[in-house]
């Protein structure tokens, strides 16, 4: 099996010297009417791969600032066929790739298989599901897998090598590292813990290795004695739209 597109996107970015950029922006925020507004956007300011939350009534994994996005979308009437509406009439026009990232309700009562043709359809390149653990993950990996569309894994500081190798087996895309012991939008210092999780994440797995949860800024990793491919940054990114900050004011320290 030859590499996806997400893989060449992230290799891509570091064969050019930096590491590859992963904004995540919650689906219809801050408003419906400025959700493709921001996803353009953000694609003409350096975002690589672009991450879109899927909103959902109960979360586990995320903090109060993505979780309050969540809110305020689902009060608009955000759905996933909605998401994938938009995307639909987006995504031919966009350099950047896209991923969903949700919790597996939603993805399930659309079905699978239709899911995955559905966000085939509308571009989308991988899926991330926080609560979909390994060993219960093959319907869906084989449903997105007729499209050519990657399951992402989740791997956390305290994840053990052992489990490592069970993921890395059917890694495909790129491997998110989770940097906090918690849920998204932390704070974190980039600690030898850290380093310590990339360095094995590195050993075991083939795929690129992204990095989020808690990142704010590009020199947050400028220290890492071991540093990720990619970085993914959400709540920072929220938080800054909603006090009516600009993307473009937002992505320059990631590309200046």
């Amino acid at each position: 099996m030859g590499k996806s597109t997400l893989q060449q996107r992230v290799e891509q970015a570091n064969k050019a010297g930096r590491i590859a950029r992963i904004p995540f922006i919650t689906a219809g925020f801050p408003t419906k009417a400025e959700f493709v507004g921001i996803l353009r956007e953000l694609d003409a300011h350096g975002a690589d791969v672009i991450e879109v939350g899927v909103p959902f009534s109960d979360p586990v994994a995320d903090g109060p600032v993505v979780e309050a996005a969540s809110r305020v979308a689902l009060e608009q009437g955000v759905t996933l066929p909605w998401i994938l509406e938009q995307l639909a009439g987006l995504t031919p026009r966009l350099k950047a790739g896209v991923v969903l990232m949700g919790y597996y309700n939603p993805f399930l009562q659309h079905g699978l298989e239709r899911l995955a043709a559905d966000a085939a359809k509308a571009g989308v390149e991988g899926f991330i599901v926080p609560d979909l653990p390994l060993g219960e993950d093959a319907p869906m990996r084989a449903a997105l897998r007729a499209h050519s569309i990657d399951l992402i894994p989740l791997v956390g500081l305290n994840t053990s090598e052992e489990r490592m190798r069970e993921y890395a087996a059917t890694a495909s895309g790129y491997v998110y590292v989770v940097s906090v012991m918690g849920t998204t939008g932390g704070t974190n210092s980039m600690n030898a813990t850290v380093e310590d999780a990339l360095e094995r994440v590195s050993r075991v797995f083939s795929v690129p290795v992204a990095l989020g949860f808690g990142i704010h800024s590009p020199q947050q990793l400028a220290s890492l004695r071991v540093k990720p491919q990619a970085a993914v940054f959400g709540s920072a990114l929220l938080r800054h739209l909603e006090a009516g900050g600009t993307v473009a004011e937002f992505m320059k320290p990631w590309v200046s």
